[in-house]
């Protein structure tokens, strides 16, 4: 390691070197060169003092005209060599630093930073036992990594990132050295795993299929304290898609794919239109069909009318932001337009009931035309019954119409049969009045009975008496 005599000596030469080109500046540089040499003399006598175990950072340490930083003050040196174990900083004027041990593992040294790199660093100790001043590179970047990610949080500047590893509930990434988390609902259209049925280890092998790829994010949230990194690809996504989106406008048909079937309805991945059908799927949109825009008649199940992979064609009907509204049903004739030339409110009608719930039922017409028999309506026929005591699911009545409004797809209903204790299913009417029938014969053949029965005791009683 250089002493503090030869350093003191090239810095003077360094002064010298340039005094022909200062010409105007040269009262200054005596003056500075006339203080290091008088720096020199004060060192040289204070090493004459010292014992022979002391060494030169000792020596410069106690140098009153160099203020030598402390544990924790952030240096900034050169790298003058780079090996597996160590890494080592010109940190002038006061010595050689190093790195060691973790940091260099991590890969925050070796093969990040090359000969003549300038770096910054953080001293942890101002000599160590070999002489050297040791240094943090880790803590010194780390503070200046997350300046960084609040800096890009606040900017929604795009990061690019590789995925490390995954788990049930997203991928786990890394930005500037730091972990960070990127949640499943914050994937883009491309990589979101659309499972039918939810299943959390089918989700879970489909992430694992994007460990290793780069994607391109921006960053959510930023919390230093606690050390939590959120990131969006979907967020970093929303700017392609809506220059692409902008050149939709409802009304547009597309053909596309079911992408995904999920119980709120379905995902639709198609090319927006003047894009050729060859082009790569990253080119591709996402729409989604709500259940009601799937038919028009009432839908338990989105999976009952599409499936993933199905062909389909649908109706843009909604574009807020990058978020895409479709519908199947917009390219189907509606029903409801023709409802009044087949019903007519006051019309006694069969219909099947679909659902039962608390404020009433569905009950179906046919395949498309549904009405609702509100609770109040069987409140009304029936008091002190409850509706499921009325009636079942799947079971056919007959129904009369209370009112249409084909508008609204709306259609009010109440069981026509208020004669029976009971609702009694279409069709079974018969058998119940031809039960009535029975028993109102039995009620009329009574008296017949009781009158044979007096006419049969007074032949008796006769008889007797003209025996007698």
């Amino acid at each position: 390691m250089p002493s503090i005599l030869d350093r003191l000596a090239k810095e003077i030469d360094k002064i010298s070197g340039k005094e022909a080109e200062l010409d105007k500046t040269g009262s200054d540089l005596d003056l500075k060169k006339t203080a290091l040499k008088k720096s020199a003399v004060k060192s040289k006598a204070k090493a004459t003092k010292t014992d022979e175990n002391s060494s030169p950072m000792q020596e410069l340490m106690e140098d009153d005209s160099i203020k030598f930083p402390n544990v924790g003050d952030v240096v900034e040196g050169r790298v003058i060599e780079t090996t597996s174990n160590a890494l080592y900083l010109d940190i002038e004027p006061f010595g050689t630093g190093i790195v060691l041990g973790r940091e260099i593992k991590d890969g925050m040294g070796a093969g990040k930073l090359k000969i003549g790199n300038k770096v910054s660093a953080t001293i942890t100790d101002v000599e160590n036992d070999d002489g050297f001043i040791e240094l943090s590179i880790r803590e010194a970047s780390y503070e200046k990594a997350w300046e960084d990610l609040e800096s890009k949080r606040d900017t929604q500047e795009k990061v690019a990132t590789k995925v490390l590893s995954a788990n049930k509930g997203g991928l786990l990434v890394e930005v500037n050295g730091i972990s960070g988390f990127l949640p499943v609902s914050q994937l883009s259209s491309k990589n979101y795993p659309r499972v039918e049925d939810g299943d959390k280890n089918k989700i879970f092998n489909l992430l694992k299929k994007l460990v290793g790829q780069e994607i391109e994010v921006r960053i959510l949230d930023v919390d230093r304290v606690t050390e939590k990194l959120i990131v969006s690809e979907k967020a970093a996504q929303k700017e392609k898609d809506r220059e692409v989106i902008s050149n939709l406008k409802e009304g547009d048909v597309v053909k596309g794919e079911v992408s995904g079937v999920v119980d709120f309805g379905a995902f639709i991945k198609f090319f927006p239109p003047g894009v050729s059908e060859t082009s790569s799927e990253e080119k591709k949109l996402e729409g989604l069909v709500h259940i009601s825009e799937l038919a028009w008649q009432l839908i338990e199940n989105p999976r009952d009318i599409v499936k993933v992979g199905s062909k389909v064609e649908a109706k843009i009907i909604g574009i807020d932001d990058n978020k895409i509204s479709l519908s199947l049903r917009a390219l189907e004739k509606d029903p409801w337009s023709q409802v009044e030339k087949k019903y007519k409110v006051g019309d006694v009608v069969k219909g099947t009931v679909h659902k039962i719930n608390h404020f009433g039922a569905f009950v179906y017409l046919d395949k498309d035309i549904h009405g609702l028999a509100h609770v109040s309506e069987m409140a009304q026929l029936f008091p002190g019954k409850n509706i499921d005591e009325l009636i079942k699911a799947g079971e056919k009545y007959d129904w009369k119409i209370l009112s249409i409004e084909p508008k609204e797809h709306r259609m009010g209903l109440a069981l026509a049969d208020k004669s029976a204790k009971g609702a009694v299913p279409a069709g079974r009417q018969g058998s119940a009045s031809g039960g009535k029938a029975k028993k109102k014969e039995e009620k009329e053949e009574k008296p017949e009975k009781a009158e044979k029965k007096t006419k049969e005791k007074k032949i008796k009683e006769e008889t007797i008496k003209e025996k007698e």
